[in-house]
């Protein structure tokens, strides 16, 4: 039997707290994306995020989210997504992905980045570029009337086009009064499919971009998914808006 979706189409009240939200958001990361340093561990980078968030006045949408012990998922080279931060250093060379996300009067917004440190080896700053700019291309195809199908498309074409390969084991989502909410958004798939996208709908777009296969496997700790080929991954999101006028960033 199909799953029916719950798609919820937020109200102008709601659109505005969940921007707001995501401007909180998105002042957040930018302090930490300006601390980041070789030498540093996952786990300063996540009490940094903590204090941020708590100087916010906000909560950590992650932190104890099915039993996850950290306010953001900081994932080194190979690690894909969910990493646990912990005593790993940064070193020069690496690509280093944070995702975090927060709560603010009940709702929720979502974002990560990735970043290089040091001289990157050939072929792993064009990962960084690909992956954002396959962000770009994502969100530029969620508007009114469109259909689900033609963001996956877009992310896939470019990313593949380039070289690279898209995580299918993980995908964006919709975002509102849950973290996670209808519709899954995966990052491949065909224009012209899927859900027809309706303003108010508000999305977490996200693409993993790996080096190589687009397989993954999860460690022991349940939580960390790294490649299979143990090449490097980026990732980068955004929440966003679809409106009558054309998509709208919440969290830039």
């Amino acid at each position: 039997m199909t799953k029916k979706l719950d798609i919820r189409i937020k109200t102008p009240q709601e659109m505005a707290t969940l921007r707001e939200a995501g401007r909180v958001l998105a002042r957040i990361v930018a302090q930490i994306k300006s601390s980041l340093k070789i030498g540093m561990t996952t786990k300063d980078i996540d009490l940094l995020a903590e204090a941020l968030i708590s100087r916010e006045g906000v909560i950590p949408a992650f932190k104890g989210y099915r039993g996850f012990p950290a306010c953001t998922c900081v994932s080194v080279n190979e690690e894909v997504v969910h990493g646990i931060p912990g005593d790993r250093v940064i070193r020069g060379g690496d690509i280093v992905s944070v995702d975090i996300g927060i709560v603010r009067q009940g709702y929720y917004s979502d974002m990560a980045f990735s970043a290089g440190f040091g001289d990157l080896e050939a072929g792993h700053q064009k990962l960084l570029d690909v992956t954002r700019q396959a962000l770009v291309k994502g969100i530029a195809e969620a508007k009114s009337g469109a259909r689900l199908g033609d963001i996956s498309h877009a992310i896939q074409a470019y990313v593949e086009a380039k070289g690279f390969s898209v995580v299918r084991d993980f995908v964006g989502h919709g975002i509102g009064k849950k973290l996670h909410e209808d519709p899954d958004i995966p990052n491949f798939g065909h224009p012209g499919t899927g859900v027809v996208l309706r303003p108010g709908m508000v999305l977490a777009i996200e693409p993993m971009v790996n080096m190589g296969t687009f397989r993954t496997k999860t460690r022991p700790d349940g939580w960390t998914v790294i490649t299979a080929d143990h090449q490097p991954s980026a990732h980068f999101e955004h929440t966003i808006a679809v409106t009558e006028d054309g998509p709208v960033i919440f969290t830039e």
